[in-house]
Order: C-alpha cells, then sequence, then structure tokens
C-alpha cells in the first residue's frame, strides 16, 4: 500500500494543536511504516503497535491524543481495541479512527456502535488523513475545553452548595431563635387568654405576634408586619420583640414605671408613637411595619386599640356576629412624627378580638382573587361555634392554605393573634 506523501500539509506549530500524539495500531509493519512516516512528516510525535494488547500497553503509559487503528487484527481486532480503549481512558478524552478495506454502510455502523469516532477506508488517502485529523483536534479541543468548564463548574457548584449549607445552617439557627420569641402557643392570663398562628413564608420572616402582663388584669397584645421578607424583615421584628419583651418589663416601650413599685401599660397610642420615634431615627433600618397593639382591661372588658396599617381586627361575639373594627393609619417607621387614633370596645364574656396579618386577606385564590376581609368572613364562620384558642387558628390556618392557589408554601408570612374574654 502507498500513501502520496506529496500531499502533506504545511507544517504547523503542534504546541497549539489539540492533537500531538498518534498511535498507530496494525499488524503490518509495512502498513505501520507508511502512515508513522506520513505523520511524522506533519509534526507529529507517534508510537507503534503490532497488536491490539501492545497498544493497550501502550496507552497504560501514555494515552494518546488520536488512535488510528487497523479493523482486521489477529488476537484483539480493532473493535475490540477501541471497547477497550474507551474503557481505560476515563474521564480524558481521545479520539479512534478505524481503517479497514471495509466500506458498505453496516460495517461503518458496526465501527461506530463499538465507540469510533471516524471511519477510513483502506487504501488511505493522505489528504483526507489530513483532514480527518484537523477535524478530529477541532473535536478534542471543544471536548476537552467543555471537560475544564465543566471541572470548574463542578468546582463552583461544590463551593455554592457548602456556602448553601453554611447559610441553611445559620437559617435554622435563626429560625429557632426566631421561634422562641413566641415560646408559648397559648397566654392565659385567667379572665383573658390570647393565642397566637405564626407561620413563615421562608425560613424566618417579619410577621411577630405577643401579649404581656402588667399588674393585675390587665394585659397588652399584639400583631406586626414587617415589610419585606427574609432576614431583614426577621431582624427587625426581633428589634421590636425586645421593645415589646415580657421578660425585660424595664426595657417594654408599653409599660412605665410607676412610683418604684410596679409597672403599668400605657396609652395604646402612646406605644405606637414610641416605637414610630425609635425606628424612624435609625437610618440603618429602611424597613417599616404595620402594627395592631391593644390594651385589655380585664375586670372591665374594655379594650383599647390601635391600627397602625395592620389590617382590621375582626370582632366575633359569642352570639356568632362578626364585625371588622377601625379605618387604617399610617405604618410604623415611614414618617417621624405619627399620630395614631385609639379605638375602644368593650367585649362581653365569650367575646373574641382576632388580629391578623395580611397574609390572610392577600392571599390569592383559584379564581385569581384575593381572599379579602369577605373570604375571611367565611373562613371564621366555618370554624364557629365550638373552636377556641389555638385549634380556632390552626383550622382558620388549614382553611386557607386549602383555599389559597399556593397551598402549604404561601407565598407571604402569616400571622394572627386570638384574644379570647373569659369575663
Amino acid at each position: 500500500m502507498t500513501l502520496p506523501t506529496a500531499l502533506s500539509a504545511p507544517e504547523t506549530d503542534q504546541a497549539q494543536l489539540p492533537v500531538r500524539y498518534i498511535l498507530v495500531v496494525d499488524d503490518s509493519a509495512a502498513h505501520r511504516a507508511l502512515l508513522s512516516r506520513l505523520l511524522r512528516s506533519w509534526g507529529f510525535d507517534v508510537t507503534e503497535a503490532a497488536t491490539g494488547q501492545d497498544a493497550l500497553a501502550v496507552c497504560a503509559l501514555r494515552l494518546p491524543d488520536l488512535v488510528l487503528s487497523d479493523w482486521m487484527m489477529p488476537g484483539m481486532d480493532g473493535l475490540g481495541l477501541c471497547r477497550a480503549f474507551h474503557s481505560i481512558r476515563g474521564e480524558a478524552f481521545s479520539y479512534f479512527i478505524l481503517l479497514s478495506a471495509k466500506s458498505d454502510g453496516a460495517e461503518v455502523a458496526q465501527g461506530l456502535d463499538a465507540g469510533a469516532d471516524d471511519f477510513l477506508t483502506k487504501p488511505v488517502n493522505a489528504q483526507e488523513l489530513r483532514a480527518r485529523i484537523t477535524a478530529a483536534g477541532r473535536i478534542i479541543r471543544m471536548q476537552r475545553e467543555l471537560a475544564a468548564k465543566n471541572k470548574v463548574i463542578g468546582a463552583t457548584l461544590a463551593e455554592l452548595q457548602s456556602a448553601y449549607a453554611t447559610i441553611d445552617r445559620d437559617l435554622q439557627h435563626a429560625r429557632r431563635i426566631q421561634e422562641s420569641l413566641v415560646p408559648q402557643r397559648v397566654q392565659d392570663f385567667g379572665r383573658g387568654r390570647v393565642s397566637f398562628l405564626l407561620h413563615s413564608c421562608g425560613h424566618v420572616g417579619g410577621d411577630l405576634v405577643g401579649a404581656f402582663e402588667a399588674g393585675r388584669n390587665t394585659i397588652g397584645f399584639y400583631g406586626i408586619d414587617v415589610s419585606g421578607h427574609g432576614i431583614a424583615a426577621s431582624m427587625v421584628a426581633a428589634r421590636v420583640a425586645g421593645y415589646l419583651s415580657d421578660r425585660h418589663p424595664e426595657q417594654n416601650l408599653a409599660l412605665e414605671h410607676r412610683f418604684g413599685r410596679f409597672f403599668a401599660l400605657r396609652p395604646p397610642e402612646d406605644v405606637t408613637r414610641r416605637l414610630n420615634d425609635r425606628l424612624s431615627a435609625d437610618p440603618g433600618v429602611e424597613e417599616y411595619l404595620t402594627m395592631l397593639y391593644a390594651r385589655a382591661d380585664l375586670d372591665r372588658g374594655e379594650v383599647c386599640l390601635v391600627q397602625a396599617g395592620h389590617p382590621r381586627p375582626l370582632l366575633i361575639r359569642a352570639s356568632g356576629e362578626l364585625c371588622f373594627l377601625g379605618n387604617g393609619g399610617l405604618p410604623i417607621g415611614l414618617l417621624a412624627s405619627v399620630h395614631h387614633d385609639r379605638l375602644t370596645i368593650r367585649m362581653e364574656p365569650g367575646d373574641s378580638l382576632l388580629i391578623y396579618s395580611d397574609g390572610f386577606i392577600e392571599a390569592e385564590l383559584a379564581s385569581g382573587c384575593l381572599l379579602g376581609e369577605a373570604g375571611l368572613r367565611h373562613l371564621v364562620e366555618l370554624g364557629l361555634p365550638g373552636q377556641r384558642g389555638s385549634e380556632f387558628l390552626d383550622d382558620l390556618f388549614w382553611r386557607l392554605t386549602e383555599e389559597a392557589v399556593s397551598g402549604d408554601g404561601m407565598p407571604d408570612d402569616v400571622s394572627a393573634a386570638l384574644f379570647e374574654y373569659v369575663g
């Protein structure tokens, strides 16, 4: 067999080519010599092997960029070598070209099925061989660039997963801290009881509910909703929780120390004013919050409340009559000086007052509409009569998730506080 070496291509800087080292496998010494001489004249580094087993031994020492292998060989033929070569090359990409006098479609398909990347018929034309090697170089370059990029992507993904795991651990810890701000589902004050519901749409949220007692048979309770979601909102909520803590009455904005002997509740409008002054004076806090704060006299059943942008509370009479209260009011933390009007109601034994965040009334329904006050009224009516306290709130939230498009994964934080007057 003769190869037209006169058709050799111009010399190229091999250091810039992805194909530099070629393994020629053929049981014919003459054919190996002719191919090797031609390839070396083009500047390639060439190694020869007479059998498939010899070729595998060469590959074990140094993996070639390209293999030119005869199909018909004693012992391990070209197809067997191709399969074995693919099993040992691992993640590295090398090109495999089968050489054979066979040229019909079925045999070509058989070779490609064995893993061959290309196919050349004998006698080999030098110009065609050079073109196939050039094409192989382009494919090898793309494959190796892709492998390098995948390696970078894999390393980056591993770093991101590690960072996410760290963030997730921190968020889980932050969630436990936030849950500790509402340690009890129910607080019993004798003549009155306050139950709580708090569901964040993420790990942490900006909703908060709470209650505290000052003196005998006087309590304060509230619901707040910080603008936005996530960590920033939760940090503001935690800060407000410190301002309204029942564990440290001397730091509670709603309490004042009288005569050096006891604490008493301030008027509700004074509480929102003092809280607004704290938040609006801090240049580092961009978030604002809505709030409903109430002070209840458990002896007389009198409840005074202020509504600072929070949804209107729902008064639930023992008779089943429902009534939304209030007319709105500016949120806290938007303006430096804000005044909120006080609303006073008289409650009878068996009456309840429901404070809730806008996660209830702004929940989207399957119809595309929002739940609204009418929808909330309907959900409350379904829970009456018979259900009280935390059972009533849990059932209310379950009914909300049944009605909402998003189901359990609510898009907004959902919270509520239910004050029940025992009398």
